[in-house]
């Protein structure tokens, strides 16, 4: 027997968490392909275990963007013994059609321990602090990217001076180079426009 859906709805309100589903209609082929590897990113009332457009319901833009703080981070394939760099960006700043400041470096903390991942623990060495999804008025919708990667023993992850000076034009695949970290072990991303908007 089929749950009406306001039955469905009013449920998930009063638990307090909305798991979002995406559907193909919901972000194009290229935005759904993004997120592989069962990287979790859990806010107040939004989980978010696979590519998604932050809905306008409860006001879940406007929250992401001004109340919560930095989410929690769950991956359950994390190797105990083994140390992560997990990077969070925005590579439609300031407009997906002319991203003159991408990569716009939202977070980036290095040294995660496994064994912590696995509990949705960030356990780790603070680089950029956490910066909420702020999409500038009228910009349309901005992809807000995370990427978890391996990192090798006794490398040592760091910033240059020029990188700690500011957030933008962030050269990503150069620090992905410069601590031969590879390919991402996990991704995940949503996307979100300005609240008022």
């Amino acid at each position: 027997m089929a749950v009406p859906g306001p039955v469905v709805v009013l449920s998930m309100w009063i638990l307090g968490l909305v798991h979002v589903e995406t559907t193909a209609d919901t972000l194009s082929s290229l935005d759904a392909s993004f997120c592989h590897g069962g990287l979790e990113v859990i806010y107040p009332e939004l989980d978010i275990d696979e590519c998604l457009i932050i809905p306008k319901v409860r006001k879940l833009r406007e929250k992401v963007s001004t109340v919560w703080k930095a989410p929690q981070v769950y991956f359950s394939g994390a190797h105990k013994r083994k140390m992560y760099v997990l990077v969070m960006v925005d590579p439609d700043a300031p407009h997906r059609t002319n991203p003159a400041s991408a990569y716009w470096r939202h977070w980036l903390v290095a040294d995660i321990q496994g064994d912590a991942l696995t509990k949705g623990q960030l356990q780790g060495t603070t680089l950029t602090d956490y910066y909420p999804p702020t999409p500038p008025h009228k910009s349309g919708f901005h992809r807000y990217q995370f990427m978890l990667f391996e990192k090798l023993p006794d490398a040592p992850v760091s910033l240059t001076e020029q990188e700690t000076s500011s957030r933008g034009k962030w050269d990503l695949q150069a620090f992905i180079t410069r601590f031969d970290l590879g390919e991402p072990v996990a991704t995940l991303q949503f996307l979100t426009q300005n609240y008022k908007d």
